[in-house]
């Protein structure tokens, strides 16, 4: 039974890291487009892949969104100050990319 001895530290081994999630941080020079957030603003709209500046509240940062393509807040990677509401993030990806982003 080779299944039944499989440990926590093997498990480990598949868990993913934010940057996996999520994706991770980018040059603001790098973004592909940029993206104001203001008061009213509830979601976004991304593609898979692509590298994005967002600016809120008189700040700015750029994310690239290569994490497994998956609706998520993002104050969730926004630097502390930048968002002071709830912005869900939508992730596109296409046919051609097997679902999976670039």
């Amino acid at each position: 039974m080779p299944y039944s001895r499989c440990s926590a530290a093997s498990l480990s081994a598949f868990a993913l890291t934010n940057a996996d999630r999520y994706g991770e941080a980018a040059s603001p020079a790098a973004a592909e487009r940029t993206i104001v957030i203001g008061a009213n603003t509830r979601f976004v709209n991304v593609n898979h892949g692509e590298i994005v500046k967002f600016v809120a509240n008189g700040k700015e940062f750029a994310w690239d969104f290569d994490g497994v393509p998956q609706a998520f807040d993002l104050k969730q990677v926004a630097p502390q100050g930048t968002i002071d509401h709830s912005v869900r993030v939508y992730i596109a990806t296409t046919l051609e990319d097997g679902g999976l982003g670039d």
